[in-house]
């Protein structure tokens, strides 16, 4: 595999369409950038062709940006670490790398989602996992990877407790066309991107069935409002859900069909089973397991979610998505409120 030139790269580990995309940004923002998959032949591919032609076609890698699918020589002195890994993978990857992260290095994550069975966010996964790490942010917001690799217009939300980490990993992000902004709510950053990943599932199914665009901005403003009750019980702050984690991130999701959940519930609104699904997407849909997850947080912190509830059930509990929506539109009226 190609070595780095410099003794302290930008580590990105996951080689996928969001890791390569990030990898790709930093690069071309002048960083020494190194790239690790766990995936030898993968990795090797990569090399040759100095581009992800599988989740990113007819993008070049810079000169910056080089690749190694050895863990511990991504992990032997980096400047700061960028984990972009499904969220499911968390806890079996830090277990069985937590000896080679060092103490004092800042490590920030770019995945979406809640853990399978505990339902935790990441950043509780994290601590747990490497209690010696304290310099830890999370970044979310409204990103396709696509669009991010082609240096198209984007802004994200950077959340730690360290406020110099999150302006160093802010000032390395930061380009004529990517803009940072910063927050200290890691609660509300995670939730937002995990919920809204639900709520999209909800939305491409409503498009599938043709119910056209004043279903999908109710189904949009309604979910919010789900997002923000269980992000209050859960500690978020109210704020966090009106921004780029929360809503933008929300909008962008069941609108686009870039988004993997939206063309889930457009697959599943054709008849299409979840092994279907699974095969045509093609890669990870992280709603899926999301969905089980938000239900247990919801009844656990005693919050309704009527949306998310219905996924929950057309996903896990057989029910017909006509059902589902006979289910929702007959609620009794009530006062909105978010």
């Amino acid at each position: 595999m190609s070595t780095v030139k410099h003794k302290s790269p930008i580590v990105v580990l996951g080689a996928g369409s969001w890791g390569t995309a990030l990898a790709i940004h930093l690069a071309d923002s002048g960083h020494d950038v190194l790239l690790w998959g766990n995936e030898p032949e993968h990795i090797q591919l990569l090399s040759e062709q100095r581009c992800n032609q599988q989740f990113l076609p007819d993008v070049r890698f810079p000169d910056l940006l080089q690749l190694t699918d050895s863990i511990e020589q991504a992990l032997a002195s980096p400047a700061w670490i960028l984990i972009a890994i499904p969220s499911h993978a968390y806890r079996s990857f830090l277990q069985k790398n937590a000896h080679l992260f060092k103490q004092d290095v800042g490590i920030a994550w770019a995945s979406k989602g809640l853990e399978h069975g505990s339902g935790k966010l990441i950043h509780q996964v994290v601590a747990e996992q490497l209690p010696h790490c304290k310099k830890t942010a999370v970044m979310s917001g409204p990103t396709f990877a696509a669009e991010v690799a082609r240096n198209l217009p984007t802004s994200i939300t950077v959340a730690s407790e360290s406020e110099d980490f999150s302006r160093q990993i802010s000032d390395d992000l930061h380009s004529g066309r990517f803009r940072v902004y910063l927050s200290d709510d890691l609660v509300g950053v995670e939730l937002g991107g995990a919920i809204k990943n639900v709520l999209a599932i909800a939305a491409g199914a409503a498009d599938g069935l043709g119910f056209g665009a004043n279903t999908r901005a109710a189904l949009i403003t309604r979910g919010l409002a789900e997002m923000m009750r269980l992000g209050e019980a859960m500690g978020g702050h109210r704020e966090t859900f009106m921004g780029l984690a929360g809503m933008g991130d929300l909008i962008l999701t069941c609108t686009d069909n870039q988004s993997r959940n939206r063309r889930t519930g457009l697959l599943l609104a054709q008849g299409k089973t979840l092994e279907q699904v699974h095969k045509e997407i093609g890669q990870a849909i992280e709603g899926i397991n999301t969905a089980k997850e938000v239900m247990n947080l919801a009844r656990k912190h005693n919050v309704e979610m009527p949306i998310s509830e219905q996924v929950y059930r057309v996903l896990y509990e057989n029910c017909p998505i006509d059902e589902a929506v006979h289910v929702l539109l007959g609620r009794k009226s009530t006062q909105e409120t978010l």
